[in-house]
């Protein structure tokens, strides 16, 4: 019965997808916004993009990760905000964390 509910379950999940893309262009023309809610929605994508990103750094299982992963996060959001390639922010990010980690750092 495993294999049925998840077969089920995959293709609500795709469907649902679906009509959330699909409904974007299509209601488009229909709903009007105000320029104050669009600028909120804005505003609370970049908040729960910072959350996401603030809870991933600093909590590991239900406690803090400690010092080495949140000052690789803070490297990588460095350059990042100085426009360094990509390749160069995730080494350097992975590189202050592992170099932190080998000095005892936890």
């Amino acid at each position: 019965m495993d294999g049925v509910e998840l077969l089920v379950g995959t293709v609500v999940l795709a469907v649902g997808t679906f009509a959330f893309r699909f409904a974007g262009p299509v209601l488009r023309t229909r709903v009007k916004v105000s320029p104050k809610a669009e600028r909120l929605m804005a505003l609370a994508a970049v908040v729960l993009l910072a959350a996401l990103v603030a809870v991933s750094a600093l909590t590991e299982g239900h406690g803090f990760a400690g010092f080495a992963r949140p000052a690789g996060v803070l490297v990588a959001g460095v350059l990042a905000w100085r426009k360094a390639p990509f390749v160069l922010v995730v080494v350097a990010a992975a590189a202050t964390t592992a170099l932190l980690r080998l000095a005892g750092v936890p």
